[in-house]
């Protein structure tokens, strides 16, 4: 089940290309800060496909590049209310589906953070990165709660990637101008950050937990 917000073209682009390889997928309209949602979310998908066994927290946003001291309480509350709520929220209808200790048969949950939890994005969006940081410690928290329950829960911590979050923060070249700051020399792409999802999810890292999996190019 593909979730999204507003873009809904590119959610049925992600489902189209999962079904074009034998797959089965389908698009829903979520707003993951919303409790309400998050459970609805959840229940289609559980009418669809029967109970999840595996989650990638994916959902994130960034507002305007300012300074702390220009932020106000709204902006904050949406980039926490996605990135940590949301987060946080689809995390705990994922596991009380997938606990052995409610009967569920376990599973895999991976959460996207990013490199600025740990770097700060001073100048930028400091905000963002806290949120981050949050996901950060929630992953490891989560990991050690459930991990008797069959689950396992880590996280990808992407740097500089072709996306366009960069334009949403007010900034569409932004990759140009600190690509020289990242050692590998270039930004990453979406696929490259995929692949380690994949791995994370997959039996392949079946002792994996509470791991933070820098894709981040060096930086």
């Amino acid at each position: 089940c593909i979730s999204y917000l507003r873009n809904r073209d590119a959610a049925d682009a992600v489902v189209q290309g999962i079904v074009s390889t034998g797959g089965t997928a389908m698009a829903v309209a979520a707003d993951v800060s919303a409790e309400d949602d998050v459970v609805r979310l959840f229940g289609q998908v559980d009418a669809a496909f029967g109970p999840v066994s595996a989650l990638v927290n994916n959902a994130g946003m960034l507002e305007r590049q300012c300074r702390v001291e220009d932020m106000d309480a709204a902006r904050l509350m949406r980039v926490f209310g996605t990135n940590v709520i949301g987060s946080m929220l689809c995390a705990r209808e994922a596991v009380r589906r997938m606990s052995t200790r409610h009967g569920g048969s376990g599973g895999a949950i991976v959460n996207v953070s990013s490199a600025a939890s740990r770097l700060g994005s001073p100048d930028e969006y400091v905000d963002y990165a806290a949120s981050k940081g949050a996901i950060d410690t929630f992953t490891i928290g989560l990991a050690k709660e459930v991990a008797a329950d069959g689950i396992r829960v880590n996280a990808v911590r992407p740097g500089v990637i072709h996306t366009e979050m960069h334009a949403s923060g007010g900034e569409p070249g932004r990759i140009e101008r600190v690509k020289t700051s990242v050692p590998m020399q270039r930004g990453g792409y979406p696929d490259e950050v995929a692949r380690a999802i994949l791995w994370l999810l997959s039996e392949e890292a079946s002792y994996a937990t509470g791991a933070l999996l820098d894709v981040a190019g060096g930086r």
